[in-house]
């Protein structure tokens, strides 16, 4: 596995635990206001495996759960060994991608590797090739696997000006209902980002964003302002 980072407590980013968070190194997407420039083009130094599962051996009294997050985890080779590994040791598995995959998240889904699976939808399907070379249908694919997989989720979308427009969450929420949860990230810059024009922008209001939440008729969805 390379991997880039390890938050030792995070209160947010597995729902209603105590987590670590690992994050791989690598991406496949280049979305413009990404913000973990040298993590997605491999420009940090590696942490070593060992040294991981050596500090979740030593916290498996103190935490829950573990989030792997990117970067892009399905990238990884090794990740189904590495998940199987962390559930091993009796922790709650949470795994973050940007569905980009379906063939590795159905190996995932299939051997039961993860308990929690969250899905960034970069934005509506006809507006996906401004993340980079991607299939729009491996994005529906993934959707599809996640959503009738049996296993607790989230689908999310960062709301960015200029890239996620409100008429996008609109259409995405008609194409992929039904689903159990949907968070909306508030857009928040934080340079050195993938397109520097991205930088500096102002994310939405949070009267903006309720009033699209109240057009779409559903209590499934979540707003989150950083």
């Amino acid at each position: 596995m390379k991997i880039g980072g390890l938050q030792k407590l995070s209160l947010l980013d597995y729902p209603d635990h105590l987590c670590a968070v690992i994050w791989t190194v690598g991406c496949n997407l280049r979305c413009p206001y990404c913000y973990n420039v040298r993590l997605v083009r491999g420009d940090v130094p590696l942490i070593s495996e060992e040294h991981v599962m050596g500090f979740l051996e030593e916290r498996k009294d103190r935490l829950e759960a573990v989030c792997v997050t990117g970067g892009e985890p399905t990238l990884q080779p090794d990740l189904l060994k590495f998940l199987g590994d962390i559930r091993e040791m009796g922790y709650l598995v949470k795994l973050d991608t940007n569905g980009t995959r379906p063939d590795v998240l159905r190996e995932i889904i299939e051997r039961g590797s993860v308990d929690y699976l969250a899905m960034d939808v970069k934005t509506s399907f006809h507006r996906y090739h401004l993340m980079g070379d991607v299939d729009p249908d491996d994005i529906r694919e993934s959707m599809e696997l996640i959503r009738s997989s049996g296993i607790e989720y989230e689908f999310r979308t960062t709301l960015v000006p200029g890239v996620v427009f409100p008429e996008d969450v609109l259409e995405l929420v008609r194409s992929i209902s039904p689903f159990k949860r949907y968070v909306l990230q508030d857009y928040e810059s934080r340079p050195p980002h993938i397109d520097p024009d991205t930088e500096g922008l102002e994310g939405y209001s949070e009267g903006d964003l309720r009033e699209v939440i109240e057009m779409m008729e559903t209590k499934a969805i979540e707003v989150c302002f950083k």
